[in-house]
């Protein structure tokens, strides 16, 4: 016998819309942040290179961030 499987809730669209929102507020915010501390470190090692590099990491972490919650989304 197999276990009976609960059956999938559904989801309206305003609370995937809302979902949706949430997710490119975070990937905001992580992208902001890393940008500023990026521009700290600039400061305070006194580089040029360092708010750059930290800017596109933070955009790649914000984007798989946000790939993984997507597809979480549609399971």
């Amino acid at each position: 016998m197999e276990p009976q499987k609960h059956p999938k809730k559904e989801n309206s669209g305003l609370q995937t819309a809302i979902k949706l929102s949430g997710l490119g507020l975070q990937m905001g915010i992580t992208i902001y942040l890393g940008n500023l501390l990026g521009s700290w470190l600039d400061e305070k090692y006194a580089t040029n290179f360092l708010e750059i590099s930290i800017t596109l990491i933070a955009i790649f972490v914000a984007m798989y961030s946000m790939i993984r919650q997507a597809n979480n989304l549609n399971n």
